[in-house]
C-alpha cells in the first residue's frame, strides 16, 4: 500500500514538473517602449529537478519526502553557447548555502531545464562558506571566466556575532561549463569586493575589471560606486590602481550602493552598461536597474547616463525573500540585435525581459540625464511638454493644410 502511495505521488510530481518546464512564456501587453517583460519567471525553485530534491527510492523514502530543499533560484550569469541560451544560476538551498547550476533553453524565453549536476566549484586554500552571483564572460583570450562573490566569516568578529562576513571576488574559468579551474581571488586595496565584472577585451594589454569597493559586508562605507582597474594576469589577478567611474550620489536611485551587472555590450557609440542601484526607504532597501554608456576607448569616462531607473520591481516581483529588489548579472546580446535581460526579483526567482541593442542605445543616449534637484527635474519636464506642444501645433497646422488641399 505504501509503495502504491509512493508511485502515485511520484507520478503527480513528475506531471506537475514537466508542465512547469514546458509552460510557454508570453510578453506582457503593456510596455514602456524600452524593454518587454514576460509574464512568467523563467526559473524558480520549482524548476530544480526532482532527483535533486527527493530520494526516489521507495524503500528508503516511502513517504516521498523532500530530502534536499531548494529555497530560491536567482541572480544568473548568462551566455549564448552552442546555439543554446545558458543561465549559470545561483541556487540557494534551504540551509542558506548557495551553489551554481547551469540551465539551458532553446530560445532564451522559456523551456529552461537544469543540467543533471550542479557546478562543482574547486576551492582555494581558504575554503568558501558561500558562493554566489556569477558574471560569465567569454574573454578575448579564449577562456570563459566566471567571477563571483566568495563569502567567508570575518575572523576578527566576536564569537557572539555570527553574521559578520568578508566578501571577495572569486575567479574560475572553463571551456565547457562542466569542468572549472579555480584561480586565486582578486586582490585589491579595498577591504571587501562584491559585484566584480571582467571586461571582455584586453585594455592596454591587460585584463580590465569593474569593481565595487566597500568597507563592510553590507554597507559601502567610504567605498562605493562602480570602480575600474587593470591586472597583468588572471592567474594572480591584482589591481593596484582602482578608480571609481560611477559614484554614489545623494538622493538618486544609487545613493546607498551601486554595482555593475553583467559585462558591457560593445556598440559603435560606446559600451552599454547595466547596473543596479540601491536607495534607502522607510520600508528598507530598494534595488533597481539602471544604465549608462562609457567611451569606446576610455572605459573610465561615462558619456551618457539616463536619470533614474530602467527597471524597478513591479507587481509580484516586489514580494519574496528580500522584497522590493531587482538584480541582474546576466544578459545576452544575440546576433540579430535582440538583448535578453535576465533579472531576479526579490532574491527568489528569475525573469527575462527583451529589447534590442538599438533600443538601448536610443534610451541611453537620448533620455534626459539626472540634474540632481527637484527644480531641474521640473525644468526637464517643462522642456519635454513645450516640445510636444510645439510638435502638436505643427501637426495641427499641417493637418489643416492637407485637409484644405484635399477639399480643393
Amino acid at each position: 500500500m505504501r509503495r502504491e502511495f509512493f508511485y502515485e505521488r511520484l507520478t503527480v510530481l513528475e506531471k506537475e514538473y514537466e508542465s512547469l518546464l514546458h509552460m510557454p512564456n508570453q510578453k506582457n501587453e503593456a510596455g514602456n517602449g524600452i524593454v518587454d517583460r514576460y509574464k512568467n519567471p523563467v526559473l524558480t525553485a520549482g524548476h530544480a529537478p526532482l532527483f535533486w530534491k527527493y530520494d526516489l527510492n521507495a524503500a528508503t523514502n516511502p513517504f516521498l519526502m523532500q530530502r534536499f530543499g531548494i529555497n530560491a533560484v536567482l541572480n544568473p550569469g548568462a551566455i549564448k553557447w552552442n546555439d543554446k541560451y545558458l543561465l549559470i544560476a545561483r541556487i540557494e538551498a534551504v540551509d542558506r548555502k548557495s551553489f551554481f547550476a547551469v540551465a539551458e533553453s532553446p530560445n532564451g524565453i522559456d523551456n529552461f531545464r537544469f543540467w543533471d549536476y550542479p557546478v562543482t566549484m574547486p576551492e582555494t586554500g581558504e575554503p568558501d562558506t558561500n558562493i554566489y552571483d556569477m558574471r560569465v564572460v567569454l574573454h578575448e583570450d579564449g577562456w570563459i571566466y566566471g567571477l563571483f562573490c566568495t563569502e567567508r566569516r570575518d575572523p576578527s568578529a566576536a564569537s557572539a556575532d555570527q553574521a559578520a562576513a568578508i566578501a571577495q571576488c572569486g575567479i574560475a574559468r572553463t571551456r565547457d561549463f562542466v569542468k572549472w579551474e579555480r584561480l586565486n581571488d582578486l586582490v585589491t586595496s579595498s577591504p571587501q569586493q562584491r559585484n566584480v565584472v571582467l571586461h571582455p577585451e584586453f585594455v592596454e594589454g591587460k585584463y580590465a575589471f569593474y569593481t565595487r569597493p566597500q568597507d563592510g559586508f553590507i554597507n559601502a562605507g567610504s567605498g562605493g560606486g562602480i570602480g575600474f582597474g587593470l591586472s597583468d594576469s588572471m592567474e594572480a589577478a591584482q589591481i593596484h590602481d582602482e578608480v571609481v567611474i560611477d559614484p554614489k550620489i545623494y538622493h538618486t536611485v544609487y545613493e546607498a550602493k551601486n554595482g555593475l551587472g553583467p559585462a558591457p555590450i560593445k556598440t559603435k557609440h560606446g559600451w552599454l552598461h547595466l547596473a543596479h542601484g540601491v536607495r534607502n526607504t522607510a520600508a528598507g532597501l530598494r534595488y533597481v536597474l539602471y544604465m549608462f554608456m562609457t567611451d569606446l576607448y576610455d572605459l573610465t569616462k561615462v558619456i551618457y547616463k539616463p536619470a533614474g531607473y530602467l527597471m524597478a520591481p513591479e507587481g509580484e516581483e516586489r514580494v519574496g525573500d528580500v522584497s522590493n529588489v531587482l538584480f541582474s548579472n546576466g544578459w545576452i546580446a544575440d546576433n540579430d540585435g535582440t538583448v535578453y535581460i535576465y533579472y531576479a526579483s526579490s532574491d527568489t526567482r528569475i525573469h527575462v525581459a527583451t529589447t534590442t541593442v538599438d533600443q538601448l542605445i536610443d534610451y541611453t543616449m537620448c533620455s534626459p540625464a539626472d540634474r540632481f534637484s527637484s527644480a531641474e527635474t521640473v525644468r526637464t519636464l517643462n522642456r519635454i511638454i513645450k516640445n510636444n506642444q510645439s510638435d502638436s501645433l505643427l501637426r495641427s497646422i499641417l493637418s489643416s493644410e492637407l485637409k484644405k488641399q484635399t477639399e480643393k
